[in-house]
């Protein structure tokens, strides 16, 4: 099991990137959050097999049509709260 803490950078907000994030995610049976920063990235947590996480960040750095992944940094993952299922938007 993995546990990861993402910063996502670039053409990611107002372009469904937390829509799109959620809902692959929850195909994927993943655990976590996603939320936009009022610095203009996007932070992701999550949780659940190895391969299916790098599955999915796979995914979330090529994003969905309309944004533009510019970097995508691991963050310290030490301290997150225990995520839960299903996926959610955070506000």
């Amino acid at each position: 099991m993995s546990v990861v803490r993402v910063e996502v950078s670039g053409a990611v907000q107002g372009v469904g990137f937390r829509w799109f994030t959620r809902e692959t995610a929850r195909r994927l049976d993943l655990a976590g959050w996603v939320r936009n920063r009022a610095d203009g990235a996007v932070e992701i947590a999550v949780e659940g097999e190895d391969a299916v996480v790098q599955r999915f960040l796979g995914a979330v750095e090529r994003g969905p049509a309309g944004a533009r992944v510019e970097t995508l940094r691991r963050m310290n993952a030490d301290g997150l709260e225990p995520l839960t299922r299903p996926f959610r938007v955070l506000r």
